[in-house]
């Protein structure tokens, strides 16, 4: 019960303060990777698709009351990136996608529709395409959260191979 309800929680917090006081420091030009979409699709691939869904609507919620933004914003793009992520869920292969390389194109796509939808709905410009926004806002911080989550797979104790 600790690890399926309470720890996701205890991650969050100190993770989303890196997120707002580091992460800027090593962002390029304003893209900046999302440490808090990694989290979200690690304990979405191990406990499921609903299991995501409710995760990433907290993470976005305590994101959007600490990070001061739009409030919602944050909470509806993390839970369609944990809803998404659910898709990938299977009981029987929670060891091989939470090690292996797989976790690396699960979190490029997630972070892909998380980046995206935040940013059309937090972005104050009004004329902005959404070639644009899939792109700029949203393709390359995808990529960059993508190369980060590499470290989940490095890190692990289990890691089978990349």
């Amino acid at each position: 019960m600790f690890e399926k309800y309470f720890l996701p929680i205890i991650i969050f917090f100190p993770i989303a303060i890196v997120q707002l006081t580091l992460v800027p420091l090593i962002s390029v030009q304003s893209i900046a990777p999302d440490l808090i979409t990694i989290v979200l699709v690690y304990f979405t691939l191990r406990q499921g698709q609903l299991y995501g869904t409710v995760l990433g609507f907290t993470f976005g919620l305590f994101f959007d009351l600490m990070s001061g933004g739009l409030l919602g914003s944050a909470m509806f793009s993390k839970t369609l990136a944990g809803f998404i992520t659910g898709y990938f869920y299977n009981e029987s292969k929670i060891l091989e996608n939470t090690t292996t390389i797989k976790i690396v194109f699960i979190v490029l796509l997630a972070s892909l529709v998380d980046s995206s939808f935040y940013s059309l709905l937090a972005l104050p410009e009004v004329r902005i395409s959404i070639t644009s926004v899939i792109l700029e806002q949203g393709l390359l911080p995808a990529l960059y959260t993508s190369i980060l989550s590499l470290t989940v797979v490095l890190l692990s104790p289990f890691k089978k191979s990349l």
